[in-house]
């Protein structure tokens, strides 16, 4: 009876008046007031609580958690919650928001589904995983780290000079599993072979010659094409790195025509142990060869091969000099001695991949190449073999997925390796590959994959990175485009300058100008699941490992004292392997050939015995250099 007296009396009526009242001022933006009658009506609320009894409670409480259930999720409050929430954050994404969808918890909870080895390991095995291991690392933005996961496709664009390559550098060397890398310069491999040694063999491919560096392994076009699906997919790519798609017209017609005479005599001289030297002379004079190349396409379980060759020797001569012109670009790498040699023609012969131990040792490759050299048909077909491999492979792992995935880092990507990427984003990264495109404009993605190529590859993408110095009106607009708007306040003035009203405009979350003009190393990302983040991208060099690295080389003897003092004290070695990834770092990590017996340091490529790291600092002499010089004549342990 209690209860039914408090219902019955004015109390219910004041609650309502109450929290009437507080919605009322909270539309109205008085937060105060809206905070102080909210506060008076939990009165009403307890007294109404604590007369009545809990079934009661739990008739009234049913219906009416129903009724937020359903004004919460309709579409008209999901996206009036979205728009107050834009309006609050300026159109970019929160601390909140980086933090439950892009940080490293985030990642760290996917890390089963991207790594299946994972899938069942403690919450305290995840939390002590670093999070490269499942994810790339994008920018810092303001205390925290934002991460893209390993099996979204991520695009850098930037204009020259802006940074890319130093971002890039850092994600080669984080890389868990086995890396390919694409370059038109030497400074990407020669910051991250030190790194990179200590996970795996680190292998060379320079058909352009760059540097004088010779290649360490070798690539010969016709690996695999004994299978009709092999030569018709090496063909693809051997033309698709002198030609663009999406162009339409007679440069399309020609270039299918152009594959499929390429795919055949690919195909038989696989059949036929011949060499690329054979395909060019086919090319060149098909009418002396047609009798061998019939010959071997008859042993092909295709039968069309043998026609579409065929009917390339019988067709009139304006169009098999047009088929041919369409063709001889991509064997123009024949000409060049360094490109001969990376494809196992020259005099030290044939040093090939396994793409298995590159997967199995977490190797590297770097594949330098130059767009105005005749090595980017050599360059793709190698980056287009080994992800078909890895693909391969990956479907025969648990999952279906690499563990650890290979990364594929593809700067410059539209200039000396457009591989098939329109069909690779939307695949790969299901296989654990994960794909790394840089760019120097959205411009050369439509120049080389046409526009629907390009838009393809751009929706694909799990997290777009612009850096500065982006000048083209269309691709900034599109930038500007991709990051929102949002509401900015404005004032109405009168004739005098007085103000009298106070109002909000639509403008672009970030204008095209400010986007050209972002500092040196500031870069925007567009993530998927989130708004917009500015924040700061990491360059290799000042990366903890690389500092220490430099550090080593230039003061071995400091750095070996404090090596030496972290494994003395206790919980040093964790604390510094924490503060620097990969520490004691490459100078004193090198694994030597040799075991040897006791304690071993190895100081820039040496294994010097003593018996203990610090006991270096009790040599003979006021420096190492000294020490070294001492040791020339003895025999040397190489940390290769």
């Amino acid at each position: 009876m209690a209860g039914l007296d408090v219902l019955l009396s004015p109390t219910p009526l004041i609650l309502l008046g109450l929290a009437g009242a507080a919605l009322v001022a909270w539309a109205r933006r008085a937060r105060g007031l809206a905070a102080a009658l909210a506060l008076l009506a939990l009165f009403p609320f307890w007294t109404i609580v604590q007369a009545v009894t809990w079934p009661v409670l739990l008739i009234a409480a049913v219906p009416a958690l129903w009724i937020v259930r359903y004004r919460w999720t309709k579409s008209s409050s999901t996206v009036t919650r979205w728009g107050a929430r834009s309006r609050r954050k300026s159109g970019v994404a929160s601390t909140a928001d980086v933090f439950r969808f892009a940080g490293s918890a985030a990642m760290l909870r996917r890390a089963g589904t991207v790594r299946p080895s994972l899938a069942g390991a403690s919450k305290r095995k995840l939390l002590a995983l670093p999070v490269p291991e499942v994810a790339v690392r994008l920018c810092r933005s303001g205390a925290q780290w934002v991460w893209s996961s390993v099996e979204d496709v991520v695009i850098t664009v930037g204009g020259p000079r802006t940074g890319k390559s130093g971002w890039l550098a850092g994600q080669i060397i984080d890389a868990p599993g086995a890396v390919l890398v694409t370059s038109t310069r030497l400074d990407l491999r020669e910051l991250c072979t030190p790194h990179r040694e200590r996970k795996g063999p680190v292998f060379t491919f320079n058909p352009a010659g760059l540097g004088g560096v010779a290649s360490s392994i070798t690539f010969d076009p016709l690996t695999g094409c004994e299978d009709p699906v092999a030569a018709a997919e090496r063909a693809a790519d051997l033309l698709s790195a002198v030609s663009s798609r999406g162009n339409g017209g007679d440069r399309e017609y020609w270039e299918l025509q152009g594959r499929r005479v390429l795919e055949a005599l690919l195909h038989a001289a696989a059949l036929g142990h011949r060499s690329m030297r054979e395909v060019l002379d086919w090319t060149a004079n098909p009418e002396s060869g047609q009798k061998e190349v019939t010959g071997l396409l008859r042993r092909s379980p295709e039968p069309a091969f043998r026609v579409s060759f065929e009917q390339f020797v019988g067709t009139n001569d304006r169009t098999r000099t047009s088929i041919t012109s369409t063709i001889m670009p991509t064997l123009g790498w024949l000409t060049s001695a360094p490109a001969r040699e990376a494809a196992g023609l020259g005099p030290e012969g044939a040093r090939p991949l396994d793409v298995d131990e590159l997967l199995a040792m977490h190797g590297t490759v770097f594949l330098l190449g130059g767009e105005e050299s005749h090595a980017a048909p050599l360059v793709t077909a190698l980056t287009g073999y080994v992800a078909r491999e890895a693909r391969r492979i990956a479907a025969t792992q648990p999952g279906g997925r690499l563990d650890p995935g290979l990364r594929l880092a593809l700067d410059e990507a539209a200039l000396i390796c457009p591989v098939p990427l329109e069909a690779w984003t939307s695949d790969m990264g299901g296989r654990g590959v994960s794909i790394l495109i840089v760019v120097q404009s959205r411009a050369q993605l439509l120049a080389r994959y046409g526009e629907h190529g390009a838009a393809t590859i751009i929706n694909n993408a799990g997290a777009i990175m612009v850096f500065g110095g982006t000048r083209d009106r269309e691709d900034l607009q599109f930038w500007s485009t991709l990051t929102g708007e949002r509401d900015e306040p404005a004032e109405t003035l009168d004739p005098r300058g007085r103000t009298v009203a106070h109002t909000t405009r639509k403008t672009a979350v970030l204008a095209p100008a400010q986007i050209a003009n972002l500092p040196a190393g500031k870069v925007l990302v567009v993530r998927r699941g989130i708004a917009p983040v500015v924040g700061r991208a990491q360059m290799a060099w000042r990366r903890r490992d690389l500092r220490w690295s430099r550090f080593s080389n230039r003061r071995p003897r400091a750095a070996a004292r404090l090596v030496g003092l972290a494994e003395q004290l206790p919980f040093a070695t964790g604390l510094a392997s924490r503060l620097v990834p990969g520490w004691p770092g490459p100078v004193f990590t090198r694994p030597a050939l040799a075991r040897l017996p006791g304690d071993a340091l190895v100081v820039d490529g040496q294994v010097v015995d003593v018996p203990g790291s610090a006991a270096l600092l009790d040599l003979p002499g006021s420096d190492i250099e000294s020490h070294e010089r001492r040791s020339d004549d003895e025999p040397r342990h190489d940390s290769r």
